[in-house]
């Protein structure tokens, strides 16, 4: 237990300097000094990216694409929304519910600003 706890206090010693640093590649190039942390979690990064290369997915299309739970979808499906990276509409296709989602534009600038930082944290890595 001891062990556990030091561990957990020298990680937090290590995370104090705001979680993941800047990275700056040549002097033109330098990149926002925080990733987007909501977008950054993997199942938000999934529904995020299934809905760049969709127009819409129903929930049950992202539920089996992404290989989760009703609960866990919905949760960050929520947190999505209400950033409003995401869009949710509500409908019936006969008599069954239909939850649809749409990537908004707010959503889809995240994303590419997202993706620029990665691929800037990829070059300065490879440049090593």
């Amino acid at each position: 237990m001891a062990k556990s706890s030091a561990l957990a206090q020298e990680r937090a010693q290590k995370g104090r300097g705001g979680g993941l640093r800047s990275v700056r590649g040549r002097a033109e190039e330098s990149v926002t000094p925080a990733l987007d942390r909501l977008i950054h979690e993997r199942m938000r990064l999934g529904i995020v990216s299934a809905l760049a290369v969709n127009d819409s997915l129903t929930f049950n299309e992202l539920k089996a694409l992404l290989k989760t739970t009703d609960g866990n979808l919905s949760v960050h499906a929520r947190k999505l929304e209400e950033a409003a990276y995401i869009a949710c509409s509500k409908s019936f296709d006969g008599r069954l519910p239909k939850t649809e989602y749409r990537l908004t534009a707010a959503g889809r600038r995240a994303l590419e600003r997202y993706l620029d930082h990665m691929e800037a944290l990829i070059r300065a890595t490879r440049e090593r």
